[in-house]
Protein backbone atom coordinates (compact mmCIF):
# COMPACT_ATOMS: atom_id res chain seq x y z
CA UNK A 1 0.00 0.00 0.00
CA UNK A 2 2.78 2.42 0.77
CA UNK A 3 5.83 0.66 -0.51
CA UNK A 4 7.99 1.40 -3.49
CA UNK A 5 8.05 0.44 -7.15
CA UNK A 6 6.63 -3.05 -7.60
CA UNK A 7 5.48 -5.42 -10.30
CA UNK A 8 2.49 -4.11 -12.21
CA UNK A 9 0.55 -7.36 -11.92
CA UNK A 10 -1.62 -9.12 -14.48
CA UNK A 11 -3.21 -6.54 -16.83
CA UNK A 12 -6.98 -6.15 -17.06
CA UNK A 13 -9.48 -3.96 -18.91
CA UNK A 14 -10.73 -0.58 -17.73
CA UNK A 15 -14.14 -2.12 -17.02
CA UNK A 16 -12.60 -4.73 -14.69
CA UNK A 17 -10.64 -1.92 -13.03
CA UNK A 18 -13.94 -0.09 -12.48
CA UNK A 19 -15.38 -3.17 -10.74
CA UNK A 20 -12.27 -3.53 -8.55
CA UNK A 21 -12.48 0.12 -7.51
CA UNK A 22 -16.20 -0.23 -6.76
CA UNK A 23 -15.52 -3.26 -4.54
CA UNK A 24 -12.64 -1.49 -2.78
CA UNK A 25 -14.62 1.64 -1.93
CA UNK A 26 -17.93 0.01 -0.99
CA UNK A 27 -17.02 -1.82 2.21
CA UNK A 28 -17.63 -1.63 5.95
CA UNK A 29 -18.16 2.13 5.87
CA UNK A 30 -21.36 1.68 3.86
CA UNK A 31 -22.92 -0.32 6.71
CA UNK A 32 -22.46 2.58 9.16
CA UNK A 33 -23.89 5.15 6.75
CA UNK A 34 -27.67 4.65 7.35
CA UNK A 35 -27.47 5.59 11.03
CA UNK A 36 -25.30 8.63 10.20
CA UNK A 37 -27.92 9.68 7.59
CA UNK A 38 -30.72 9.31 10.14
CA UNK A 39 -28.86 11.42 12.72
CA UNK A 40 -28.04 14.28 10.30
CA UNK A 41 -31.33 14.43 8.36
CA UNK A 42 -31.99 13.33 4.80
CA UNK A 43 -31.55 16.71 3.04
CA UNK A 44 -28.29 17.51 4.85
CA UNK A 45 -27.03 13.98 4.24
CA UNK A 46 -27.82 14.03 0.53
CA UNK A 47 -26.13 17.41 0.09
CA UNK A 48 -23.03 16.52 2.09
CA UNK A 49 -22.44 13.08 0.57
CA UNK A 50 -22.78 14.51 -2.95
CA UNK A 51 -20.22 17.22 -2.20
CA UNK A 52 -17.84 14.81 -0.46
CA UNK A 53 -18.13 12.39 -3.38
CA UNK A 54 -17.11 15.23 -5.71
CA UNK A 55 -14.16 16.13 -3.46
CA UNK A 56 -13.00 12.52 -3.33
CA UNK A 57 -13.24 12.25 -7.13
CA UNK A 58 -11.13 15.42 -7.46
CA UNK A 59 -8.36 14.11 -5.22
CA UNK A 60 -8.47 10.75 -7.04
CA UNK A 61 -7.62 12.59 -10.27
CA UNK A 62 -4.79 14.32 -8.34
CA UNK A 63 -3.30 10.95 -7.38
CA UNK A 64 -3.56 9.62 -10.96
CA UNK A 65 -1.75 12.72 -12.23
CA UNK A 66 0.95 12.27 -9.57
CA UNK A 67 1.33 8.61 -10.61
CA UNK A 68 1.94 9.69 -14.21
CA UNK A 69 4.45 12.32 -13.02
CA UNK A 70 6.24 9.70 -10.92
CA UNK A 71 6.54 7.41 -13.95
CA UNK A 72 7.96 10.31 -15.98
CA UNK A 73 10.51 11.10 -13.27
CA UNK A 74 11.58 7.44 -13.11
CA UNK A 75 12.23 7.50 -16.87
CA UNK A 76 14.18 10.75 -16.48
CA UNK A 77 16.38 9.22 -13.79
CA UNK A 78 17.03 6.20 -15.97
CA UNK A 79 17.99 8.41 -18.88
CA UNK A 80 20.45 10.27 -16.64
CA UNK A 81 21.94 6.94 -15.57
CA UNK A 82 22.25 5.80 -19.19
CA UNK A 83 24.00 9.06 -20.07
CA UNK A 84 26.38 8.55 -17.15
CA UNK A 85 27.14 5.04 -18.35
CA UNK A 86 27.67 6.35 -21.90
CA UNK A 87 30.03 9.09 -20.68
CA UNK A 88 32.04 6.48 -18.78
CA UNK A 89 32.45 4.49 -21.97
CA UNK A 90 33.86 7.51 -23.85
CA UNK A 91 37.23 6.83 -22.31
CA UNK A 92 37.71 4.44 -25.25
CA UNK A 93 37.43 7.33 -27.72
CA UNK A 94 39.71 10.24 -28.61
CA UNK A 95 39.25 13.67 -26.98
CA UNK A 96 37.71 15.06 -30.20
CA UNK A 97 35.15 12.25 -30.26
CA UNK A 98 34.25 12.88 -26.62
CA UNK A 99 33.69 16.60 -27.31
CA UNK A 100 31.53 15.81 -30.35
CA UNK A 101 29.42 13.30 -28.40
CA UNK A 102 29.03 15.69 -25.48
CA UNK A 103 27.82 18.52 -27.74
CA UNK A 104 25.28 16.34 -29.52
CA UNK A 105 23.63 15.26 -26.23
CA UNK A 106 23.82 18.03 -23.63
CA UNK A 107 23.17 16.90 -20.06
CA UNK A 108 20.42 19.42 -19.43
CA UNK A 109 18.28 18.48 -22.44
CA UNK A 110 14.62 18.23 -21.31
CA UNK A 111 13.10 14.78 -21.38
CA UNK A 112 10.37 16.06 -23.71
CA UNK A 113 12.90 16.41 -26.51
CA UNK A 114 13.60 12.67 -26.39
CA UNK A 115 9.93 11.98 -26.85
CA UNK A 116 9.73 14.27 -29.86
CA UNK A 117 12.89 12.95 -31.44
CA UNK A 118 11.49 9.53 -32.19
CA UNK A 119 10.57 7.81 -28.92
CA UNK A 120 7.34 5.81 -29.22
CA UNK A 121 6.27 5.76 -25.57
CA UNK A 122 4.76 8.73 -23.82
CA UNK A 123 6.85 9.51 -20.77
CA UNK A 124 3.67 10.04 -18.77
CA UNK A 125 2.42 6.50 -19.43
CA UNK A 126 1.57 4.76 -16.15
CA UNK A 127 3.40 1.47 -16.68
CA UNK A 128 5.14 0.99 -13.34
CA UNK A 129 3.25 0.70 -10.08
CA UNK A 130 4.61 3.46 -7.86
CA UNK A 131 2.94 3.27 -4.46
CA UNK A 132 2.05 6.42 -2.49
CA UNK A 133 4.99 5.96 -0.12
CA UNK A 134 7.42 6.01 -3.03
CA UNK A 135 5.70 9.07 -4.53
CA UNK A 136 6.02 10.79 -1.16
CA UNK A 137 9.75 9.96 -1.14
CA UNK A 138 10.12 11.37 -4.65
CA UNK A 139 8.23 14.63 -4.14
CA UNK A 140 8.29 15.41 -0.38
CA UNK A 141 11.16 16.25 1.96
CA UNK A 142 12.01 14.02 4.93
CA UNK A 143 9.45 15.67 7.22
CA UNK A 144 6.75 15.28 4.58
CA UNK A 145 7.57 11.59 4.09
CA UNK A 146 7.38 10.93 7.85
CA UNK A 147 4.08 12.81 8.11
CA UNK A 148 2.71 10.71 5.24
CA UNK A 149 3.60 7.45 6.97
CA UNK A 150 2.25 8.64 10.33
CA UNK A 151 -1.06 9.64 8.72
CA UNK A 152 -1.31 6.30 6.92
CA UNK A 153 -0.48 4.37 10.08
CA UNK A 154 -3.13 6.23 12.10
CA UNK A 155 -5.68 5.47 9.39
CA UNK A 156 -4.76 1.78 9.35
CA UNK A 157 -5.01 1.66 13.16
CA UNK A 158 -8.52 3.11 12.87
CA UNK A 159 -9.34 0.53 10.19
CA UNK A 160 -8.20 -2.33 12.43
CA UNK A 161 -10.09 -0.96 15.44
CA UNK A 162 -13.27 -0.77 13.33
CA UNK A 163 -12.78 -4.34 12.11
CA UNK A 164 -11.90 -5.61 15.60
CA UNK A 165 -15.16 -4.12 16.95
CA UNK A 166 -17.45 -4.95 14.01
CA UNK A 167 -16.95 -8.74 14.12
CA UNK A 168 -17.62 -9.19 17.89
CA UNK A 169 -20.62 -6.83 17.67
CA UNK A 170 -22.17 -8.94 14.90
CA UNK A 171 -21.48 -12.16 16.80
CA UNK A 172 -22.89 -10.68 20.02
CA UNK A 173 -26.09 -9.50 18.32
CA UNK A 174 -26.63 -12.89 16.68
CA UNK A 175 -25.90 -14.78 19.92
CA UNK A 176 -27.77 -12.46 22.31
CA UNK A 177 -30.42 -10.85 20.12
CA UNK A 178 -34.08 -11.54 19.57
CA UNK A 179 -34.67 -14.07 16.76
CA UNK A 180 -38.01 -15.50 17.84
CA UNK A 181 -40.23 -13.07 15.87
CA UNK A 182 -42.32 -12.74 19.03
CA UNK A 183 -41.63 -9.01 19.27
CA UNK A 184 -40.45 -6.22 17.03
CA UNK A 185 -37.21 -4.31 17.23
CA UNK A 186 -35.83 -4.02 20.74
CA UNK A 187 -33.30 -1.51 22.04
CA UNK A 188 -30.74 -3.40 24.13
CA UNK A 189 -28.26 -2.09 26.70
CA UNK A 190 -24.77 -3.44 27.33
CA UNK A 191 -25.83 -4.53 30.82
CA UNK A 192 -28.74 -6.67 29.58
CA UNK A 193 -28.22 -10.42 30.08
CA UNK A 194 -27.04 -12.59 27.22
CA UNK A 195 -26.48 -16.06 28.72
CA UNK A 196 -27.62 -16.17 32.33
CA UNK A 197 -25.26 -13.98 34.39
CA UNK A 198 -23.20 -13.08 31.31
CA UNK A 199 -24.11 -9.60 30.06
CA UNK A 200 -24.05 -8.47 26.44
CA UNK A 201 -20.90 -6.45 27.10
CA UNK A 202 -19.19 -9.54 28.56
CA UNK A 203 -20.24 -11.57 25.53
CA UNK A 204 -18.84 -8.88 23.23
CA UNK A 205 -15.47 -9.05 25.00
CA UNK A 206 -15.44 -12.84 24.87
CA UNK A 207 -16.00 -12.72 21.10
CA UNK A 208 -13.32 -10.02 20.80
CA UNK A 209 -10.85 -12.28 22.63
CA UNK A 210 -11.69 -15.22 20.36
CA UNK A 211 -11.40 -13.02 17.26
CA UNK A 212 -7.98 -11.75 18.42
CA UNK A 213 -6.69 -15.25 19.21
CA UNK A 214 -7.82 -16.62 15.85
CA UNK A 215 -6.76 -13.78 13.53
CA UNK A 216 -4.06 -12.02 15.58
CA UNK A 217 -1.33 -14.59 14.79
CA UNK A 218 -1.56 -13.72 11.08
CA UNK A 219 0.07 -10.37 11.98
CA UNK A 220 3.28 -12.26 12.74
CA UNK A 221 3.40 -13.73 9.23
CA UNK A 222 2.65 -12.61 5.69
CA UNK A 223 -0.98 -12.81 4.65
CA UNK A 224 -2.26 -12.29 1.13
CA UNK A 225 -5.82 -12.23 -0.12
CA UNK A 226 -6.18 -14.74 -2.94
CA UNK A 227 -8.14 -14.10 -6.10
CA UNK A 228 -10.77 -16.73 -5.24
CA UNK A 229 -11.22 -15.42 -1.70
CA UNK A 230 -11.71 -11.93 -3.14
CA UNK A 231 -14.37 -13.25 -5.54
CA UNK A 232 -16.15 -15.07 -2.71
CA UNK A 233 -16.23 -12.06 -0.36
CA UNK A 234 -17.34 -9.76 -3.20
CA UNK A 235 -20.17 -12.16 -4.08
CA UNK A 236 -21.33 -12.35 -0.46
CA UNK A 237 -21.17 -8.56 -0.17
CA UNK A 238 -23.38 -7.98 -3.20
CA UNK A 239 -25.89 -10.62 -2.18
CA UNK A 240 -26.18 -8.98 1.25
CA UNK A 241 -26.40 -5.38 -0.04
CA UNK A 242 -28.95 -6.31 -2.70
CA UNK A 243 -31.07 -8.19 -0.15
CA UNK A 244 -31.07 -5.26 2.28
CA UNK A 245 -32.11 -2.74 -0.39
CA UNK A 246 -34.87 -4.97 -1.79
CA UNK A 247 -36.25 -5.93 1.63
CA UNK A 248 -36.35 -2.28 2.74
CA UNK A 249 -38.06 -1.25 -0.52
CA UNK A 250 -40.68 -4.01 -0.10
CA UNK A 251 -41.37 -2.88 3.47
CA UNK A 252 -41.71 0.78 2.39
CA UNK A 253 -43.91 -0.26 -0.58
CA UNK A 254 -46.28 -2.12 1.75
CA UNK A 255 -46.61 1.02 3.86
CA UNK A 256 -45.06 -0.64 6.91
CA UNK A 257 -41.93 1.51 7.00
CA UNK A 258 -41.31 2.98 10.47
CA UNK A 259 -38.73 5.59 9.46
CA UNK A 260 -39.48 9.30 9.80
CA UNK A 261 -36.04 10.94 9.51
CA UNK A 262 -35.64 14.67 10.11
CA UNK A 263 -34.96 16.98 7.19
CA UNK A 264 -31.89 18.44 8.87
CA UNK A 265 -30.12 17.98 12.19
CA UNK A 266 -26.79 19.80 12.35
CA UNK A 267 -25.66 17.91 15.45
CA UNK A 268 -25.21 14.81 13.31
CA UNK A 269 -23.13 16.51 10.62
CA UNK A 270 -19.61 16.04 12.13
CA UNK A 271 -20.06 12.28 12.42
CA UNK A 272 -21.68 12.07 8.99
CA UNK A 273 -18.64 13.87 7.57
CA UNK A 274 -16.25 11.29 9.02
CA UNK A 275 -18.39 8.35 7.87
CA UNK A 276 -18.69 9.73 4.32
CA UNK A 277 -14.95 10.44 4.03
CA UNK A 278 -14.20 6.91 5.26
CA UNK A 279 -16.75 5.44 2.83
CA UNK A 280 -15.15 7.10 -0.22
CA UNK A 281 -11.60 6.05 0.69
CA UNK A 282 -9.57 4.56 -2.16
CA UNK A 283 -6.72 7.01 -2.80
CA UNK A 284 -4.13 4.92 -0.91
CA UNK A 285 -4.79 1.90 -3.18
CA UNK A 286 -5.04 3.68 -6.56
CA UNK A 287 -1.55 2.62 -7.79
CA UNK A 288 -2.52 -1.04 -7.37
CA UNK A 289 -5.86 -0.47 -9.13
CA UNK A 290 -4.96 1.87 -12.00
CA UNK A 291 -1.51 0.63 -13.10
CA UNK A 292 -2.59 -2.84 -14.34
CA UNK A 293 -5.34 -1.36 -16.58
CA UNK A 294 -4.21 -2.22 -20.12
CA UNK A 295 -5.75 0.78 -21.91
CA UNK A 296 -5.74 3.93 -19.78
CA UNK A 297 -6.94 6.30 -22.50
CA UNK A 298 -10.37 6.78 -20.90
CA UNK A 299 -9.46 5.99 -17.31
CA UNK A 300 -10.65 9.42 -16.15
CA UNK A 301 -14.12 8.79 -17.60
CA UNK A 302 -14.30 5.38 -15.94
CA UNK A 303 -13.30 6.83 -12.56
CA UNK A 304 -16.02 9.48 -12.86
CA UNK A 305 -18.58 6.80 -13.78
CA UNK A 306 -17.45 4.74 -10.79
CA UNK A 307 -17.93 7.61 -8.37
CA UNK A 308 -21.37 8.35 -9.82
CA UNK A 309 -22.44 4.72 -9.39
CA UNK A 310 -21.07 4.56 -5.84
CA UNK A 311 -22.81 7.79 -4.87
CA UNK A 312 -26.09 6.44 -6.25
CA UNK A 313 -25.61 3.16 -4.40
CA UNK A 314 -24.88 4.89 -1.07
CA UNK A 315 -27.93 7.12 -1.42
CA UNK A 316 -30.18 4.15 -2.31
CA UNK A 317 -28.90 2.01 0.58
CA UNK A 318 -29.15 4.80 3.15
CA UNK A 319 -32.49 6.26 2.05
CA UNK A 320 -34.24 2.88 1.98
CA UNK A 321 -32.82 2.26 5.48
CA UNK A 322 -33.87 5.52 7.10
CA UNK A 323 -37.44 5.34 5.72
CA UNK A 324 -37.83 1.64 6.55
CA UNK A 325 -36.52 1.60 10.14
CA UNK A 326 -37.18 3.91 13.06
CA UNK A 327 -34.08 6.09 13.54
CA UNK A 328 -33.89 5.24 17.25
CA UNK A 329 -33.58 1.53 16.41
CA UNK A 330 -30.96 1.81 13.64
CA UNK A 331 -27.81 -0.10 14.56
CA UNK A 332 -24.28 1.14 13.99
CA UNK A 333 -23.92 -1.92 11.74
CA UNK A 334 -26.96 -1.76 9.42
CA UNK A 335 -27.07 -5.53 8.75
CA UNK A 336 -28.09 -6.09 12.38
CA UNK A 337 -31.45 -4.37 11.82
CA UNK A 338 -32.56 -7.41 9.85
CA UNK A 339 -31.70 -9.93 12.58
CA UNK A 340 -34.28 -8.75 15.13
CA UNK A 341 -37.06 -7.32 12.95
CA UNK A 342 -39.27 -10.11 11.66
CA UNK A 343 -41.68 -7.67 10.00
CA UNK A 344 -39.02 -6.94 7.39
CA UNK A 345 -37.40 -10.40 7.20
CA UNK A 346 -39.04 -13.50 8.68
CA UNK A 347 -36.78 -16.21 7.22
CA UNK A 348 -34.39 -17.36 10.00
CA UNK A 349 -31.60 -18.50 7.68
CA UNK A 350 -31.47 -15.14 5.86
CA UNK A 351 -31.58 -13.24 9.17
CA UNK A 352 -28.54 -15.20 10.36
CA UNK A 353 -26.83 -14.70 7.00
CA UNK A 354 -27.16 -10.90 7.16
CA UNK A 355 -26.20 -10.83 10.83
CA UNK A 356 -23.03 -12.84 10.22
CA UNK A 357 -22.17 -11.35 6.81
CA UNK A 358 -19.72 -8.76 8.26
CA UNK A 359 -17.97 -11.55 10.19
CA UNK A 360 -16.98 -13.39 7.01
CA UNK A 361 -15.98 -10.39 4.90
CA UNK A 362 -14.17 -8.43 7.62
CA UNK A 363 -12.31 -11.49 8.92
CA UNK A 364 -10.68 -11.95 5.51
CA UNK A 365 -9.57 -8.30 5.43
CA UNK A 366 -8.23 -8.00 8.98
CA UNK A 367 -4.96 -9.95 8.43
CA UNK A 368 -4.25 -8.06 5.20
CA UNK A 369 -4.65 -4.65 6.83
CA UNK A 370 -2.61 -5.79 9.85
CA UNK A 371 0.31 -6.96 7.69
CA UNK A 372 0.14 -3.70 5.71
CA UNK A 373 0.29 -1.66 8.93
CA UNK A 374 3.19 -3.76 10.26
CA UNK A 375 5.15 -3.23 7.03
CA UNK A 376 4.53 0.53 7.15
CA UNK A 377 5.91 0.66 10.69
CA UNK A 378 9.04 -1.06 9.40
CA UNK A 379 9.33 1.39 6.51
CA UNK A 380 8.92 4.42 8.79
CA UNK A 381 11.87 3.41 10.99
CA UNK A 382 13.98 1.84 8.26
CA UNK A 383 17.45 3.26 7.68
CA UNK A 384 19.39 2.74 4.47
CA UNK A 385 21.43 -0.47 4.66
CA UNK A 386 20.15 -1.30 8.15
CA UNK A 387 18.35 -4.43 9.31
CA UNK A 388 16.18 -5.10 12.35
CA UNK A 389 17.09 -7.62 15.07
CA UNK A 390 14.96 -10.78 14.88
CA UNK A 391 12.96 -9.97 18.04
CA UNK A 392 12.13 -6.45 16.78
CA UNK A 393 11.20 -7.66 13.29
CA UNK A 394 9.15 -10.71 14.29
CA UNK A 395 7.79 -9.79 17.74
CA UNK A 396 7.84 -6.03 18.47
CA UNK A 397 6.42 -4.75 15.15
CA UNK A 398 3.55 -7.31 15.07
CA UNK A 399 2.70 -6.52 18.70
CA UNK A 400 2.59 -2.73 18.24
CA UNK A 401 0.39 -3.43 15.22
CA UNK A 402 -2.08 -5.73 16.95
CA UNK A 403 -2.38 -4.51 20.55
CA UNK A 404 -3.60 -0.85 20.16
CA UNK A 405 -6.66 -1.55 17.95
CA UNK A 406 -7.69 -4.50 20.13
CA UNK A 407 -7.42 -2.31 23.26
CA UNK A 408 -9.56 0.38 21.58
CA UNK A 409 -12.15 -2.24 20.56
CA UNK A 410 -12.10 -3.59 24.14
CA UNK A 411 -12.85 -0.13 25.55
CA UNK A 412 -15.59 0.86 23.07
CA UNK A 413 -17.75 -0.79 20.44
CA UNK A 414 -19.33 2.44 19.20
CA UNK A 415 -18.72 1.76 15.52
CA UNK A 416 -20.27 5.01 14.34
CA UNK A 417 -17.81 7.05 16.42
CA UNK A 418 -14.82 4.87 15.42
CA UNK A 419 -15.63 5.28 11.73
CA UNK A 420 -16.39 8.99 12.16
CA UNK A 421 -13.14 9.80 14.00
CA UNK A 422 -10.98 7.65 11.67
CA UNK A 423 -12.54 9.26 8.61
CA UNK A 424 -12.50 12.80 9.99
CA UNK A 425 -8.82 12.84 11.02
CA UNK A 426 -6.62 10.24 9.29
CA UNK A 427 -9.13 9.98 6.43
CA UNK A 428 -8.93 13.72 5.77
CA UNK A 429 -5.15 13.47 5.56
CA UNK A 430 -5.13 10.55 3.13
CA UNK A 431 -8.09 11.63 1.03
CA UNK A 432 -7.47 15.38 0.86
CA UNK A 433 -4.12 16.65 2.17
CA UNK A 434 -1.74 14.02 0.75
CA UNK A 435 -3.20 13.92 -2.81
CA UNK A 436 -3.25 17.74 -2.97
CA UNK A 437 0.38 17.96 -1.80
CA UNK A 438 1.47 15.15 -4.13
CA UNK A 439 0.04 16.80 -7.23
CA UNK A 440 1.35 20.25 -6.22
CA UNK A 441 4.93 19.12 -5.59
CA UNK A 442 5.01 16.72 -8.54
CA UNK A 443 4.23 19.66 -10.83
CA UNK A 444 6.97 21.74 -9.20
CA UNK A 445 9.50 18.90 -9.45
CA UNK A 446 8.86 18.11 -13.10
CA UNK A 447 8.59 21.58 -14.62
CA UNK A 448 12.39 22.27 -14.65
CA UNK A 449 13.07 18.81 -16.07
CA UNK A 450 10.20 18.40 -18.54
CA UNK A 451 9.93 21.99 -19.69
CA UNK A 452 6.82 24.19 -19.62
CA UNK A 453 5.50 22.70 -22.88
CA UNK A 454 5.23 19.18 -21.47
CA UNK A 455 1.65 17.92 -21.25
CA UNK A 456 0.75 15.21 -18.77
CA UNK A 457 -1.94 13.23 -20.58
CA UNK A 458 -3.27 12.05 -17.21
CA UNK A 459 -3.47 15.60 -15.87
CA UNK A 460 -6.39 16.23 -13.54
CA UNK A 461 -9.34 18.20 -14.99
CA UNK A 462 -8.84 20.39 -11.90
CA UNK A 463 -5.42 21.53 -13.09
CA UNK A 464 -5.53 25.08 -11.78
CA UNK A 465 -3.64 25.70 -8.53
CA UNK A 466 -6.87 27.10 -7.07
CA UNK A 467 -8.27 23.56 -6.70
CA UNK A 468 -5.23 22.37 -4.75
CA UNK A 469 -5.57 25.22 -2.28
CA UNK A 470 -9.35 24.74 -2.16
CA UNK A 471 -8.88 21.11 -1.09
CA UNK A 472 -6.32 22.07 1.58
CA UNK A 473 -8.49 24.89 2.99
CA UNK A 474 -11.52 22.59 2.98
CA UNK A 475 -9.56 19.88 4.83
CA UNK A 476 -8.31 22.34 7.46
CA UNK A 477 -11.81 23.79 7.94
CA UNK A 478 -13.33 20.33 8.38
CA UNK A 479 -10.72 19.30 10.94
CA UNK A 480 -11.33 22.45 12.97
CA UNK A 481 -15.11 22.00 12.76
CA UNK A 482 -15.02 18.34 13.84
CA UNK A 483 -12.55 19.04 16.66
CA UNK A 484 -14.61 21.97 17.95
CA UNK A 485 -17.73 19.81 17.89
CA UNK A 486 -16.04 17.03 19.88
CA UNK A 487 -14.79 19.53 22.48
CA UNK A 488 -18.20 21.22 22.79
CA UNK A 489 -19.99 17.86 23.05
CA UNK A 490 -17.64 16.68 25.81
CA UNK A 491 -18.05 20.01 27.63
CA UNK A 492 -21.86 19.63 27.64
CA UNK A 493 -21.51 16.17 29.15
Amino acid sequence: MAGGITETGEPYSAFVGLIYMFNLIVGTGALTMPKAFAMAGWVVSLTLITFLGFMSYMTTTFVIEAMAAANAQIRWKRREQEETDDSDSTSDYSDDEVITRGRSEPETKPILSIQRSGGHADHFDIVERVEMGQMASMFFNKVGVNMFYICLIVYLYGDLAIYAAAVPISLMEVACGNHSCSTGSVKYNDTDPCWGPVTRKDAYRVFLAVFTLLLGPFTFFNAQKTKYLQILTSLMRWIAFTMMIILALISIGKGSGDGHPPVASLSGVPNLFGVCVYSFMCQHSLPSLITPISNKKHVGTFVFADYTLILGFYVLLSFTAIFCFDSSFLHDMYTLNFTDNCNVLDIPFLRYFLGLFPVFTISTNFPIIAVTLRNNWKTLFHREGGTYPWIVDRIVFPLITLVPPVVVAFCTHNLESLVGITGAYAGTGIQYVIPACLVYYSRRHLEPVMGRDAVNKHQSPFRHAFWVWFVLVWAASCLMFVTANIILTDTKK
